[in-house]
């Protein structure tokens, strides 16, 4: 093996292990083209705060995500959107139809969500 190659083995195998994990995955398809706080994410997938925290900072330190603070809010967006992408080119590998990838693409708030995207809303 060429040792040229193995710095970039590492870095696909570095993205597709953060990518591993179905909590990331959904957390990712969650954010959508779109940003999420935590609150958002914890309404829409039922995870607690504390699991939900631990798989954005495995998702951020692979650069899968960019960050904004609002206030007291941290709001996550994808690094590249294009990472949606790859995404349902795996479940296309893995015989999961785009309209099944898309179907897990939630953006819309659910009433626990009390984040300033989604407080005008909902009476929080």
């Amino acid at each position: 093996m060429n040792t040229k190659t193995l710095p970039n083995l590492n870095q696909i195998n570095n993205l597709l292990s953060a990518l591993s994990h179905p909590a990331r995955l959904r957390i990712l398809l969650t954010i959508g083209q779109g940003e999420a706080c935590v609150c958002h994410l914890e309404a829409h997938l039922g995870y607690r705060q504390a699991y939900i925290s631990q798989h954005l900072m495995a998702l951020r330190e692979a650069d899968l995500l960019t960050t904004r603070r609002e206030g007291r809010y941290i709001f996550y967006r994808l690094a590249d959107p294009s990472l949606l992408d790859l995404i349902r080119q795996a479940g296309s590998l893995a015989n999961v139809t785009q309209a099944e990838v898309d179907d897990l693409t939630q953006t819309s708030p659910r009433s626990q969500c009390c984040c300033p995207h989604c407080a005008e809303d909902n009476s929080c």
